[in-house]
Protein backbone atom coordinates (compact mmCIF):
# COMPACT_ATOMS: atom_id res chain seq x y z
CA UNK A 1 0.00 0.00 0.00
CA UNK A 2 1.33 3.68 -0.85
CA UNK A 3 0.42 6.45 1.64
CA UNK A 4 0.86 9.82 0.29
CA UNK A 5 0.76 13.43 1.67
CA UNK A 6 0.31 16.28 -0.95
CA UNK A 7 1.47 19.73 -0.15
CA UNK A 8 1.22 22.59 -2.82
CA UNK A 9 3.21 25.89 -2.08
CA UNK A 10 2.15 28.90 -4.62
CA UNK A 11 3.33 32.14 -5.28
CA UNK A 12 1.75 34.62 -7.64
CA UNK A 13 4.50 33.42 -10.07
CA UNK A 14 4.37 29.63 -9.75
CA UNK A 15 3.93 26.71 -8.02
CA UNK A 16 4.74 23.56 -6.34
CA UNK A 17 3.16 20.30 -5.95
CA UNK A 18 4.71 17.08 -4.06
CA UNK A 19 3.96 14.21 -2.22
CA UNK A 20 5.87 11.91 0.43
CA UNK A 21 6.10 8.36 -0.70
CA UNK A 22 6.56 5.59 2.21
CA UNK A 23 6.42 1.99 0.87
CA UNK A 24 6.49 -0.21 4.76
CA UNK A 25 9.95 -1.82 3.48
CA UNK A 26 11.26 1.68 1.41
CA UNK A 27 13.66 4.53 2.89
CA UNK A 28 10.91 7.73 3.46
CA UNK A 29 11.46 9.91 0.69
CA UNK A 30 9.49 13.21 -1.31
CA UNK A 31 8.38 13.43 -5.07
CA UNK A 32 8.29 16.52 -7.02
CA UNK A 33 4.77 16.20 -8.63
CA UNK A 34 4.92 19.47 -10.65
CA UNK A 35 6.87 22.57 -10.98
CA UNK A 36 6.12 25.66 -12.48
CA UNK A 37 6.73 29.05 -13.11
CA UNK A 38 5.44 31.86 -15.20
CA UNK A 39 7.30 32.12 -18.15
CA UNK A 40 7.31 35.97 -16.69
CA UNK A 41 8.91 35.21 -13.34
CA UNK A 42 11.41 32.47 -15.22
CA UNK A 43 15.54 33.17 -13.87
CA UNK A 44 14.71 35.10 -10.43
CA UNK A 45 15.30 32.45 -8.46
CA UNK A 46 10.98 31.22 -8.12
CA UNK A 47 11.29 27.73 -8.53
CA UNK A 48 14.63 27.44 -6.30
CA UNK A 49 13.08 29.12 -3.29
CA UNK A 50 9.72 26.90 -3.98
CA UNK A 51 11.74 23.21 -4.23
CA UNK A 52 13.73 24.48 -1.12
CA UNK A 53 10.54 25.11 0.50
CA UNK A 54 9.14 21.87 -0.49
CA UNK A 55 12.24 19.45 0.27
CA UNK A 56 12.38 21.55 4.30
CA UNK A 57 8.51 20.81 4.59
CA UNK A 58 9.47 16.95 3.78
CA UNK A 59 12.47 16.82 5.98
CA UNK A 60 11.08 18.35 9.02
CA UNK A 61 7.51 16.76 8.91
CA UNK A 62 8.28 13.34 7.52
CA UNK A 63 11.85 12.59 7.77
CA UNK A 64 13.05 12.12 4.03
CA UNK A 65 16.03 11.61 3.44
CA UNK A 66 15.93 12.46 -0.53
CA UNK A 67 13.54 13.81 -2.93
CA UNK A 68 12.68 12.46 -7.16
CA UNK A 69 11.37 13.72 -9.79
CA UNK A 70 10.90 12.37 -13.42
CA UNK A 71 11.22 14.66 -16.41
CA UNK A 72 11.00 14.54 -19.76
CA UNK A 73 14.10 13.19 -21.99
CA UNK A 74 13.50 16.30 -24.60
CA UNK A 75 12.67 18.67 -21.69
CA UNK A 76 16.46 20.62 -22.05
CA UNK A 77 15.58 24.06 -19.89
CA UNK A 78 14.12 21.74 -17.03
CA UNK A 79 16.72 19.33 -17.27
CA UNK A 80 19.70 22.08 -17.01
CA UNK A 81 17.35 23.62 -13.76
CA UNK A 82 17.13 20.01 -12.09
CA UNK A 83 21.06 19.23 -12.36
CA UNK A 84 22.43 23.00 -12.24
CA UNK A 85 20.65 24.68 -10.17
CA UNK A 86 18.96 22.25 -7.50
CA UNK A 87 21.49 19.98 -7.64
CA UNK A 88 19.39 17.02 -8.66
CA UNK A 89 21.17 13.40 -10.09
CA UNK A 90 19.80 11.48 -12.84
CA UNK A 91 19.34 8.29 -11.37
CA UNK A 92 17.77 5.92 -14.37
CA UNK A 93 16.04 6.07 -17.69
CA UNK A 94 12.28 5.91 -17.82
CA UNK A 95 11.37 3.98 -21.13
CA UNK A 96 8.31 5.45 -22.42
CA UNK A 97 7.44 7.04 -19.06
CA UNK A 98 4.56 9.67 -20.48
CA UNK A 99 1.65 8.90 -22.01
CA UNK A 100 3.22 10.10 -25.98
CA UNK A 101 5.52 7.10 -25.07
CA UNK A 102 8.71 9.49 -24.22
CA UNK A 103 11.39 8.42 -21.33
CA UNK A 104 11.94 10.23 -18.73
CA UNK A 105 14.81 10.56 -16.64
CA UNK A 106 14.12 10.03 -13.00
CA UNK A 107 16.50 11.81 -11.16
CA UNK A 108 16.84 11.89 -7.05
CA UNK A 109 18.34 14.87 -4.67
CA UNK A 110 19.48 13.61 -1.29
CA UNK A 111 18.69 15.85 1.42
CA UNK A 112 20.80 14.32 4.47
CA UNK A 113 22.26 17.67 4.74
CA UNK A 114 19.20 19.65 5.25
CA UNK A 115 17.94 16.80 7.81
CA UNK A 116 20.59 17.30 9.99
CA UNK A 117 20.50 21.22 9.58
CA UNK A 118 16.74 20.94 10.90
CA UNK A 119 17.85 18.44 13.63
CA UNK A 120 20.88 20.76 14.63
CA UNK A 121 18.50 23.76 14.53
CA UNK A 122 16.12 21.81 16.25
CA UNK A 123 18.40 20.91 18.96
CA UNK A 124 19.53 24.84 19.48
CA UNK A 125 15.94 25.83 20.33
CA UNK A 126 15.57 22.89 22.83
CA UNK A 127 18.95 24.32 24.34
CA UNK A 128 18.00 27.60 23.94
CA UNK A 129 13.88 26.93 25.31
CA UNK A 130 15.56 24.55 28.42
CA UNK A 131 17.55 27.54 29.28
CA UNK A 132 14.44 30.01 28.89
CA UNK A 133 12.40 27.12 30.40
CA UNK A 134 14.57 26.41 33.82
CA UNK A 135 14.78 30.52 34.21
CA UNK A 136 10.75 30.77 34.27
CA UNK A 137 10.56 27.86 36.34
CA UNK A 138 13.66 28.93 39.16
CA UNK A 139 11.42 32.09 39.39
CA UNK A 140 8.37 29.93 40.41
CA UNK A 141 7.26 29.75 44.07
CA UNK A 142 8.00 26.11 44.96
CA UNK A 143 5.08 24.11 46.53
CA UNK A 144 5.40 22.79 49.97
CA UNK A 145 4.53 19.22 50.42
CA UNK A 146 4.83 17.46 53.54
CA UNK A 147 7.02 19.87 54.98
CA UNK A 148 9.21 19.82 51.96
CA UNK A 149 9.58 22.48 49.15
CA UNK A 150 9.83 21.50 45.41
CA UNK A 151 8.38 22.19 42.02
CA UNK A 152 7.10 18.98 39.79
CA UNK A 153 7.87 20.01 36.46
CA UNK A 154 8.29 16.63 34.65
CA UNK A 155 5.07 16.86 32.90
CA UNK A 156 5.89 20.75 31.80
CA UNK A 157 9.09 19.38 30.51
CA UNK A 158 7.51 16.36 28.73
CA UNK A 159 5.32 18.84 26.95
CA UNK A 160 8.03 21.45 26.47
CA UNK A 161 9.65 18.24 24.34
CA UNK A 162 6.38 17.62 22.59
CA UNK A 163 6.17 21.41 21.45
CA UNK A 164 10.12 21.59 20.03
CA UNK A 165 9.64 18.48 18.21
CA UNK A 166 6.39 19.68 16.53
CA UNK A 167 7.93 23.00 15.19
CA UNK A 168 7.83 24.09 11.95
CA UNK A 169 11.63 25.29 11.18
CA UNK A 170 10.91 26.57 8.00
CA UNK A 171 11.70 30.23 8.87
CA UNK A 172 14.20 29.43 10.89
CA UNK A 173 17.80 31.11 10.49
CA UNK A 174 19.91 27.86 11.19
CA UNK A 175 22.90 29.94 12.03
CA UNK A 176 20.87 31.73 14.72
CA UNK A 177 21.75 29.44 17.66
CA UNK A 178 25.46 28.95 16.60
CA UNK A 179 26.53 30.20 20.09
CA UNK A 180 23.58 29.31 22.22
CA UNK A 181 25.05 26.06 23.47
CA UNK A 182 28.17 25.02 24.72
CA UNK A 183 30.32 22.59 22.94
CA UNK A 184 28.25 23.09 20.02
Amino acid sequence: KQWYQRRVAITAGGYVLAKMEEEPDDIPHGHITSLAVKRSNRRLGLAKKLMDQASRAMVENFGAKYVSLHVRKSNRAALALYKTVLKFAVDDIEPKYYADGEDAYAMKKDLGNLLEQVETTREHLRCLGKRSHKNALEQRTPIKENGKLHIDTSKEEEEFEKKIGELNLSNVDPNICDNLCPGK
